[in-house]
């Protein structure tokens, strides 16, 4: 073999090992016999050829070319290199997403196929919405908010503004001052304040001791009063009022019967008539007896005399008066 031919054989390897290299460091393997499918997206920011594909966390593939599509409004082609065992379908999403740190990848969604691909076929695409789209959607809003606050604070403020705040500074310094020149006028009454209220403290300390003595004994009567035999007594005390009750209300019954005794005495009005008139018989004898005593008491030394007399009159209850002439016996004093 010349010279010429063995140049010209190692230029080829070269040439080759050149574009395998290259090809591999760009993430794509020549030599490979994965399948390479397709998925066109709006735009692909943060997306890389190279960048992983993977399905449920677990890498399957990886993006083997990106091509702008001027034709079809500037979308972006994109090639994806997928392992041979993965089976793709009609029903396989390709969903374009990021992470925390920036770098995007392309997340495969399987489902029940109605038709298997083979390669070359285009995927639907899902795009997702990353967190620095939210972010930034949902930061937007609150940076023209903030900087519209900020113009309205600059816009208030203005050379007026700021005298109006520094004589107001300036009046709450005099009142502190004021208000520190009163306490140091009023320190002696401040003081003796502090010492009234140290003391009043004192005292209640004191009668809380008294206090929790008086709730102990309290405590103990209340034992005491537990432990006491009250229930037999309240029966008894039961009893002897119900006992009391009764009597009092057969004698009552006795008082209000008109055929008893009793009741006779309360609702007959003879009896007190009869008393009345007695009464005032005494005291017409009475009357009598002192106005003439000889009538009623003889004496007689030598015994023997006359029979004496006396006249006796008795009111009746009906107001009529009875006069009766008794005869007296005589003693003598021997």
């Amino acid at each position: 073999m010349s010279k010429e031919i063995k140049v010209g054989l190692l230029t080829i390897v070269a040439i080759a090992a050149l574009v395998i290299g290259f090809n591999f460091l760009r993430g794509s393997n020549v030599l490979s016999s994965d399948h390479t499918y397709y998925a066109t997206y709006p735009k692909v920011d943060g997306l890389n050829v190279g960048a992983i594909v993977m399905l449920n966390g677990i890498k399957v593939g990886q993006v083997k070319k990106m091509e702008l599509q001027p034709e079809k409004g500037n979308t972006v082609r994109v090639a994806l290199e997928l392992q041979k065992d993965i089976v793709v379908g009609d029903s396989t999403t390709a969903s374009l997403g990021g992470s925390l740190l920036g770098s995007k990848g392309i997340t495969l969604t399987l489902s029940k196929n109605s038709k298997q691909y083979t390669g070359g076929e285009e995927i639907r695409t899902v795009t997702a919405s990353g967190i620095a789209d939210a972010f930034q959607a949902k930061a937007l809003p609150v940076l023209d908010t903030v900087g519209a606050t900020l113009a309205h604070i600059n816009g208030f403020l203005n050379k007026d503004a700021q005298t109006n705040i520094q004589g107001t500074l300036l009046g709450a310094r005099a009142s502190t001052e004021a208000l520190q020149k009163l306490i140091v006028a009023n320190q002696a009454n401040i003081n003796t304040i502090t010492r009234n209220l140290a003391a009043m403290s004192t005292a209640l300390n004191k009668t809380t001791g008294k206090l929790d003595n008086i709730a102990v004994n309290f405590s103990q009567l209340s034992d005491s009063l537990k432990k006491a035999p009250i229930a037999p007594a309240l029966r008894r005390l039961n009893a002897t009022l119900a006992d009391a009750q009764t009597t009092v209300k057969s004698l009552n019954t006795a008082l209000n019967d008109q055929k008893g005794s009793m009741g006779k005495l309360l609702h007959d009005s003879t009896l007190y008539k009869n008393l009345t008139a007695t009464t005032a018989s005494s005291n017409d004898l009475l009357v009598d007896f002192k106005a003439n005593p000889k009538r009623y008491v003889h004496f007689s030394v030598f015994g023997g005399g006359k029979d004496k007399t006396k006249v006796e009159t008795t009111k009746n209850p009906n107001g009529s008066t009875t006069t009766e002439v008794k005869k007296v016996e005589t003693s003598s004093v021997k």
